[in-house]
């Protein structure tokens, strides 16, 4: 297909050159594959450039082992998000005709190309031999698969195949082949741009050694990448990075936004508004990100973005955004309708644990516990709670899904699975798509005390006061279940997970406020009045 796109592109330049050697020995002996690989690359080049990278690349990538694509974490970004992002860049300082740049993982091209057309575009050089020397002099690529490198090579000459023509001179390589995350980079730049790779990994003691200023619990390739390119940066230059939003509020992520704040603060950040279409493999919200190093923290200006029917991008700005220091979760809005109230939201000190709760995971691990699996409530078993129990509506006891079993056999040497008060379930995994991301019941104490107790399975978070409380569990749960809270938590969380961490970190009532609605509750007040006084509260309605 690479070689079929090439043949394709040349012509039309009037050249004769032939593809790039592909370092990686490759055959293809049936002749339909022939057919169907040539059509396609020839379609590709009737493409602009950029759409082509990025369509070629999809293709690659689609090819892929499901494993290997997993493990390697390769996404590519559509067309006008790159161009989005670099305009981002551009907006944040980069001056396209003097700019040096780099993409850490730059996978098939998506990136460099775009990149060396702008710096074509913006070259105050005099002839095109010049200006393709000065352009190679100034970009550069870095890519763990070597067939991927040879990609980047290919549909990056292609996109400057009229100036290499006319300078009679292939382009040279500029690509690195190696992993970014090992290799000694002593160059700075400008401009780290690109679209790193999105996967949770277990590092080696050496990555965890060299990039231990950012990395907390689990790593994450693009936390990793992140840092990585704030070392490869210039003071006073740009980082333009494509990543999931789970960096904005997880736990785990929370030495790299220390990090980020100290070294190189975002300066914009466009949240993109659609997952269908765009990276519909990732389950997490996506952005674009540009941060400038060396620069005082200052506010970020917040946008959010969609694609119109000609697929251009619609950027609506949100708002500016001040971030609190330290490493706690970056509140942001995602929409304009949510920039009002945080202001508000900063002036409320209240949290969870104000109010004497805790946040923990639901101790059982199902599928560490099989054995102990009962359909019947005999020899004592315990009612186990999944998190099909917990809805909307409140707490309603079922194991219909698969492998969910209603009983478990709990033995003496596990009192610790075990629950004996009240306390509030919360799912911990919803999508934005869903009308109320918290989603949370209390558990019954007549429910508990009629079993003798009750296990917990690990999908829900379990809120629980640790005594001594004056709010109760009932409260809690309204609060936590309220559309208010919703917006808040929307503003908080950037992934799928609803975290401990992120539930500690949400800010509540005042003692005044939480005892009005306590009482609100307590005598059985319509929902829609307790959501009407918290929506006043938390300045969505005045």
């Amino acid at each position: 297909m690479l070689s079929a796109f090439w043949t394709a592109k040349a012509k039309a330049a009037g050249s004769s050159w032939k593809v790039a050697r592909c370092p990686v020995p490759l055959s293809l002996e049936q002749p339909e594959a022939k057919v169907i690989a040539s059509a396609l690359g020839a379609a590709a080049a009737a493409v602009d450039d950029v759409t082509a990278g990025y369509l070629l690349g999809t293709v690659y990538t689609a090819m892929l082992p499901v494993t290997l694509r997993s493990e390697w974490g390769a996404f590519y970004t559509p067309p006008q998000y790159v161009e989005h992002l670099l305009d981002q860049a551009e907006r944040a300082g980069i001056d396209w005709s003097r700019a040096t740049a780099a993409d850490p993982a730059c996978g098939g091209g998506a990136f460099l190309a775009p990149m060396a057309l702008r710096m074509w575009q913006q070259s105050k050089l005099g002839g095109p031999e010049l200006a393709l020397a000065d352009i190679a002099r100034r970009l550069r690529g870095f890519e763990l698969d070597p067939f991927a490198a040879w990609m980047s090579h290919v549909t990056l000459e292609a996109a400057l195949l009229p100036l290499c023509a006319s300078a009679r001179k292939r382009m040279p390589k500029v690509i690195h082949v190696g992993d970014s995350m090992q290799l000694d980079i002593t160059d700075k730049f400008d401009l780290v741009a690109g679209n790193p790779p999105y996967s949770k990994v277990k590092v080696t003691e050496q990555i965890k050694a060299r990039f231990a200023r950012s990395l907390y619990g689990h790593a994450n390739l693009y936390g990793i990448f992140t840092d990585l390119a704030v070392r490869m940066v210039k003071p006073g230059g740009v980082v333009a990075f494509v990543t999931p939003t789970s960096f904005l509020g997880g736990q785990y992520f929370k030495a790299l936004r220390g990090l980020l704040l100290a070294e190189a603060p975002p300066v914009s950040i466009d949240f993109i508004a659609e997952r269908s279409g765009v990276f519909d493999d990732v389950l997490q919200e996506t952005l674009l990100v540009a941060y400038k190093k060396g620069v005082e923290k200052g506010a970020v200006a917040v946008s959010s973005l969609e694609t119109g029917a000609n697929g251009h991008v619609h950027s609506t700005p949100v708002d500016d955004v001040a971030l609190s220091s330290g490493d706690g979760p970056w509140v942001l809005p995602r929409e304009p309708a949510r920039a009002a109230f945080l202001q508000k939201l900063r002036d409320m000190p209240a949290r969870l644990s104000t109010y004497g709760f805790t946040v923990s995971t639901g101790p059982l691990v199902w599928n560490r516990h099989k054995d102990q699996m009962r359909q019947q409530p005999l020899n004592g078993a315990l009612p186990l709670v999944w998190a099909e129990s917990v809805s909307a509506k409140g707490f309603g006891f079922s194991a219909q899904q698969r492998n969910h079993a209603p009983y478990i056999q709990v033995f003496a040497s596990q009192p610790h699975l075990v629950i004996q008060d009240s306390c509030v379930l919360v799912q911990r995994t919803t999508a934005k798509e869903q009308e109320r991301r918290l989603v949370c019941a209390v558990l019954p104490q007549e429910f508990i005390d009629e079993h003798g107790g009750v296990v917990v399975e690990n999908h829900l978070n379990v809120v629980r006061a640790r005594g001594g409380s004056t709010i109760s569990s009932d409260t809690i749960a309204a609060v936590l279940s309220s559309r208010a809270v919703d917006a808040v938590f929307r503003c908080i969380s950037g992934s799928v997970a609803v975290s401990a961490y992120e539930l500690n970190a949400i800010p509540l009532p005042s003692s005044q406020e939480m005892r009005a609605i306590e009482k609100l509750v307590a005598s059985g007040a319509d929902r829609r009045l307790v959501e009407k006084r918290l929506d006043k509260i938390y300045g969505l309605t005045k």
